[in-house]
């Protein structure tokens, strides 16, 4: 019996993936663990293995195409014994005859593109839709396969089908085929349309600009990543569920640079070098375990309390931004957070965390200091509790012992979700946290 291969959930809230390349063809030999296909979640790309033995008898779903639904038949194996030639996937149920005596056209197998709901045009209607574009006839009624987004946006865009040359499984015609084909290169039976459907030119707006007016402004319009799709829609829900409320301190950074040049001279030798960054995770940490009532996430009915501190922390990655996590945080040496945030940030550029290793997290924090930035607030990152913004770190007038001075001071200011942490309780965590950089000793006990 054929076994069908579908899109897998390579994380507990994937919904779609990008099936980015094949790396398998038609015909080839495949076993348990063997790589079948490299898929491209809202965060990372994953490789996809196979379970089963047999001879992959179809691909499906092309390599490069967008928003694949989990579950979606993306390929079938013929198992042991059988044909591969033989070894389809099962076609989709025959759709009712039309009041019309025309035959219905051959069900085709599921494809990994949207489904238009069917028309509701008369049948009197329908014969004056246009044979190539609207129903992937051609004048001498010879179909044209196409898969129906193809049809609705060749439609939309004026572009005759029979001009293009399919891509997909058996020659079909896939969205990705139209893209760069002329607009209005329309049949002759089809370019003159109406009167009564001509518009000012002004109005139109192409299809895929979305709700972005057309000012007519020279621009160039760049696809969404999957991850940027998520960021959108995450940060979204969080400023829109999210009650924020925001606390900023200036904290004095000598004793914590000058601990770090003492620490960074006897971790030389076994190649380990902190950055600020390494111990303001760690002052953060554990400025959330002396503040638990900072360390939850608010669950509607319920406030979840955490017992460790795990940080997530915002690394910036071509296309987007990933939060790699230090799991518990506090109950270890700057050093060896130092080692993880390396390795897991060197690993996110590459794209190839696993979801383990970016989902999760207590609480989360942004460093733009490196980049000049001298306040900022940031977005929580639900359903976290709280994130902690750290600007740069620079020389400034500052009161040192009753007596003005040059000191190097930062900001940091926290955001809180005010349904599960109290203005008071933020402010216990921000001045637990600004007591521990100021005190750093504090860090290494």
């Amino acid at each position: 019996m054929p076994i069908e291969l579908k899109m897998p959930a390579l994380s507990p809230t994937m919904e779609e993936g990008t099936l980015a390349k094949w790396l398998v063809k038609e015909g080839d030999a495949v076993k348990s663990g063997d790589l079948l296909a490299e898929i491209e979640t809202d965060k990372a790309t994953m490789e996809f293995e196979a379970i089963d033995e047999g001879v992959v008898s179809q691909i499906l779903v092309p390599e490069g195409t967008d928003n694949v639904k989990v579950g979606t038949v993306i390929a079938v194996i013929a198992g042991e014994g059988e044909d591969a030639g033989s070894a389809k996937a099962a076609p989709a149920p025959a759709p009712a005859p039309a009041p019309t005596a025309a035959p219905a056209p051959t069900p085709e197998p599921a494809r990994a593109e949207p489904v238009e709901a069917p028309s509701s045009s008369s049948p009197t209607e329908a014969k004056k839709d246009s044979p190539s574009t609207s129903s992937g006839q051609t004048e001498k009624g010879e179909r044209v396969k196409a898969s129906p987004l193809a049809k609705r946006l060749a439609a939309e865009q004026g572009i005759d089908l029979k001009s293009l040359t399919g891509t997909g499984p058996g020659g079909r015609i896939v969205k990705a085929d139209l893209e760069g084909a002329p607009a209005g290169a329309a049949s002759a039976a089809t370019a003159a349309p109406a009167p009564a459907a001509a518009a000012p030119a002004a109005a139109a707006v192409p299809a895929t600009a979305g709700a972005i007016p057309d000012f007519g402004i020279p621009h160039e319009d760049a696809k969404l990543s999957g991850m940027r799709k998520t960021i959108a829609r995450r940060l979204t829900e969080s400023m829109q569920q999210s009650p924020h409320i925001y606390l900023t301190v200036d904290i004095r950074l000598d004793a914590l640079l000058k601990l770090r040049g003492e620490l960074n001279a006897s971790l030389e030798s076994r190649g380990v070098k902190l950055s600020v960054n390494d111990m303001l995770i760690k002052a953060l940490a554990v400025a959330l375990e002396r503040v638990p009532a900072c360390n939850v996430s608010f669950g509607g009915d319920v406030m979840r309390q955490y017992s460790r501190a795990d940080i997530s922390v915002a690394v910036s990655i071509p296309g987007g931004l990933i939060t790699p996590i230090i799991v518990d945080a506090g109950g270890k040496s700057m050093s060896k957070i130092s080692t993880e945030m390396s390795e897991l940030a060197g690993r996110a550029k590459e794209g190839k965390l696993k979801p383990e290793e970016y989902q999760g997290g207590t609480a989360s924090i942004s460093n733009m200091g490196m980049m000049g930035i001298k306040q900022f607030t940031a977005v929580i990152n639900p359903p976290q509790g709280m994130i902690m913004a750290i600007g740069a770190g620079e020389k400034r007038p500052y009161v040192v012992d009753d007596a003005l001075a040059i000191a190097t001071v930062m900001s940091a200011t926290g955001s809180f979700d005010h349904r599960a942490i109290d203005g008071a309780d933020g402010a216990l965590l921000m001045k637990t946290f600004k007591e521990l950089v100021e005190n750093p000793l504090g860090l290494v006990a």
